[in-house]
C-alpha cells in the first residue's frame, strides 16, 4: 500500500509540475512577442516621426538644391483653384514670390500657371504683389508659363507678369466674373412645402433660392458683378499694354487656346519652363520655390474643421451670414 501511495503521489507530482513548466514557457514565449511588439511599434513610431521631419524641413531644403554659387530661376505654382484654404491662395503665393526675390541668386522668376481661376480678391492680391516687384526690382524678370490652362482669376495674375508663354493647346483668356446659384421656389410650391424664415435687414435674405427672385435685387447683384469685371479689366490692360488687340469679345468670357491667344495679344508666345528659363533668364538650373503646407497644419486643419463641424451643428439657431 505504501508503495502504490508513493507512485501516486509523484504521478501528482509531476503532473502539477510539467503544468507549471508549460506555464511558464507560455509566459516566457509572451514576453518575447510583447517585447518584439514593441520594438516594432517604437521603430513605427521612429519612422513616422522622420517623415514629419523630412516634411517640415523638405521646402528650405528644396530651396537650396544646387546652391553651388550659381543663379537659378526661382519657380513658382498658380496650380488649382484660387482661394483662401486652397494651395493657391494669396499668402502662399506672395510669400514664394517674396522669398524668390530676397535669394540673391535669383535671376528670374516663373510663375507656373495651371488654374481655372478662382477668388477675384485672393488673385488682385498676388497681381498687386507682382506689380509692386516689378516697380522695386525693374531688373528682374517675371515671366508666366502656361501648361493646361489659365482662366479667370489665373489670367489675372498672369497679366501682371512681363510675358505670358503658352502651349499651343493651352486654354486662356476667361476675363469675366461668375456668380451662380439655384432656384427652388416652384419646386417648393408644387411639393407643398412653405419657406419660413425671418430676417432684419429688407435684403438681408436677398437670392435666396427657395423664394422668387426680385429684380431690384438681380439687378443690384449685377452692379456688384459689373464693377468687378471693370477691375479685372482694367488689370489685364495695365498689365498687357498696347499688346492687346482688343474685340468685341475679348473680355466677354471667352476663352481661346495658346496659338489663337497670341494673335489676340492676350499672351505673349509659345514657350515652357526650360526655353523660358535658358534662353529668356539665361539661367538653366530651376529652384521651386513654392511654399509647401506641411504635413501638421494639413493635419491641424483636418482636426480644426472637424471641430468646427461640431460647433456649427451646435449653433443653427442664430447665424450671422
Amino acid at each position: 500500500m505504501d508503495n502504490q501511495n508513493k507512485t501516486e503521489a509523484s504521478h501528482e507530482t509531476g503532473w502539477e509540475r510539467g503544468v507549471i513548466e508549460k506555464l511558464a514557457l507560455a509566459a516566457v514565449t509572451e514576453q518575447r512577442s510583447a517585447r518584439r511588439w514593441s520594438v516594432f511599434f517604437k521603430s513605427l513610431m521612429f519612422v513616422y516621426l522622420l517623415a514629419i521631419f523630412g516634411v517640415a524641413v523638405y521646402p528650405k531644403i528644396s530651396q537650396n538644391i544646387g546652391a553651388d554659387g550659381k543663379h537659378h530661376t526661382a519657380v513658382i505654382d498658380v496650380v488649382g483653384m484660387i482661394a483662401e484654404g486652397q494651395n493657391a491662395n494669396a499668402d502662399s503665393i506672395i510669400e514664394s514670390l517674396r522669398n524668390a526675390v530676397k535669394d540673391g541668386k535669383t535671376k528670374g522668376i516663373i510663375l507656373h500657371a495651371n488654374s481655372p481661376g478662382g477668388s477675384p480678391v485672393q488673385s488682385s492680391y498676388v497681381y498687386e504683389e507682382i506689380r509692386k516687384i516689378k516697380r522695386d526690382r525693374p531688373e528682374l524678370p517675371i515671366y508666366a508659363v502656361v501648361s493646361d490652362i489659365c482662366a479667370s482669376g489665373c489670367y489675372y495674375i498672369a497679366s501682371a507678369a512681363d510675358k505670358i508663354f503658352v502651349n499651343p493647346a493651352s486654354l486662356v483668356g476667361s476675363i469675366g466674373v461668375l456668380m451662380d446659384g439655384f432656384g427652388f421656389a416652384d419646386a417648393m410650391e408644387k411639393m407643398g412645402i412653405e419657406r419660413r424664415l425671418l430676417t432684419a435687414g429688407a435684403h438681408k435674405a436677398m437670392l435666396d433660392p427657395f423664394v422668387p427672385s426680385k429684380e431690384e435685387e438681380t439687378q443690384y447683384i449685377q452692379g456688384l458683378l459689373n464693377q468687378v469685371h471693370q477691375q479685372f479689366i482694367g488689370a489685364v490692360k495695365a498689365g498687357r499694354g498696347d499688346r492687346l488687340k482688343e474685340s468685341p469679345d475679348m473680355f466677354s468670357g471667352l476663352v481661346w487656346t495658346g496659338e489663337a491667344g497670341i494673335k489676340l495679344g492676350i499672351v505673349d508666345a509659345v514657350g515652357n519652363q526650360d526655353s523660358v528659363a535658358k534662353e529668356l533668364i539665361g539661367a538653366e538650373k530651376r529652384v521651386d520655390f513654392s511654399r509647401q503646407e506641411h504635413l501638421l497644419d494639413k493635419l491641424a486643419g483636418k482636426l480644426g474643421a472637424s471641430f468646427g463641424q461640431a460647433f456649427s451643428s451646435m449653433a443653427q439657431g442664430l447665424l450671422l451670414r
